[in-house]
């Protein structure tokens, strides 16, 4: 989401993938490494799109159009979205627009697979307070008085989008505190908020976003801000590496059991992800949470997206399944990023607000395939080399 948790091209940077090689692998062969596109787009016909149902098709062009304010200025959909004004609310008149104005093109991963990862995310709702009391008294921190932001493109125009997080100690730019820094020692930042839980707070920033109930009825509605500058790293994992889940098991629930079976433990787990994010408090509203193109999120037809991949305000078509096996085809709107959300074939659905939208997203890790479509006559994306897999002796 507005979130939730991005290739460095520094000459320094750089070089990090085949140091890595070479720390770890005998033979001293120094040859350039190859690379391939991160993602590849495979173009086909509409007859090659899965079917989709009338409601859907409505609800995700809808859900695509309702960025267009937004995007009205935008090189690649701005025409497109002005045309798109006008088209009646129904099925016809979409799919006639859309085989107009678009063209499709598959997503393909290395080796031209065209499958992938799709996953789920929502708007949690966790009890607490705008004061600290006995029991709401884990703080949700707004962006640290003392972070620095340095925007790299200015010097690298190649690093678009790209910044570094840090604290000054004298005339030098240190990384700014990991998670575990901030939880044991607290951050010069105001509390925005606070928690009765701390698996609260992880999973708020994991999701980006989300509403904090108080006691009066109250719902506080909370949203992504900033983040450390340190990378995500997921906590499952760590649950996984510790042989205290199986990998196929890792789920929000599960992990919650754990660490409610293990308090004790807990700050070693919160520990294990050094990213740490910062939130704002949003106008109380009954809209969905804004995504990284700062308009309100569609349940169930809005997507996080690695935009490296694919551009935020694309309209893609999506084909997976639910958590319980059932097809999920439908449009979606590309209206959020995260810093998990990174590859290929990879999409990540949004479900809504609250414990139901929880369960379908925590359970939500399927496999999929994703379409493109994009305006005609426009060029397609130009996404980075990435180092092929380097197979051998190690």
């Amino acid at each position: 989401m507005n979130s939730r948790f991005k290739a460095w091209r520094h000459p320094l940077f750089a070089t990090l993938p085949l140091l890595a090689i070479l720390a770890g692998c005998t033979g001293g062969d120094t040859a350039k490494p190859k690379t391939h596109a991160l993602a590849t787009y495979s173009s086909a016909t509409w007859e090659a799109l899965p079917a989709v149902s009338d409601n859907d098709l409505v609800a995700g062009f809808g859900s695509w159009r309702s960025a267009c304010n937004r995007l009205k200025a935008d090189p690649v959909w701005g025409k497109t979205c002005a045309a798109a004004a006008d088209v009646p609310q129904s099925a016809g008149n979409i799919r006639a627009f859309l085989k107009q104005n678009l063209d499709v093109y598959g997503l393909r991963a290395e080796n031209d697979n065209p499958n992938g990862l799709i996953t789920g995310y929502y708007e949690p709702v966790y009890p607490g307070s705008l004061t600290q009391t006995a029991t709401a008294n884990v703080p949700v921190y707004g962006v640290p008085d003392d972070m620095i932001i340095v925007s790299l493109d200015s010097v690298y125009p190649e690093l678009k989008g790209k910044r570094l997080r840090g604290r000054l100690e004298g005339r030098v730019l240190k990384p700014y505190d990991d998670a575990a820094t901030i939880e044991s020692k607290g951050v010069n930042a105001p509390v925005v908020a606070w928690l009765t839980d701390p698996m609260n707070l992880q999973f708020l920033q994991i999701q980006g976003s989300g509403r904090i109930q108080t006691d009066d009825g109250r719902q506080l509605r909370i949203a992504y801000a900033d983040q450390n500058g340190h990378p995500y790293r997921p906590i499952g994992r760590w649950l996984v590496e510790q042989g205290e889940l199986k990998k196929e098991d890792v789920t929000m629930g599960a992990i919650s059991d754990w660490a409610k079976a293990n308090p004790s433990r807990i700050p070693e787990l919160l520990g294990s992800n050094p990213s740490y994010v910062f939130f704002t408090r949003n106008p109380d509203s009954n809209e969905g949470p804004r995504g990284s193109l700062n308009v309100p999120l569609t349940a169930g037809y809005s997507a996080a997206v690695d935009r490296k991949v694919i551009p935020l305000g694309s309209l893609l078509w999506l084909s997976t399944t639910r958590p319980d096996g059932t097809a999920l085809v439908r449009p979606v709107a590309a209206q959020d990023t995260g810093g998990a959300i990174a590859g290929e074939v990879r999409a990540d659905l949004f479900w809504g607000t609250g414990d139901a939208a929880g369960q379908l997203a925590g359970d939500m890790k399927q496999q999929g395939q994703i379409w493109m479509l994009w305006p005609k006559g426009t060029a397609l994306p130009q996404v980075p080399q990435v180092a092929d897999t380097v197979k051998g002796k190690s």
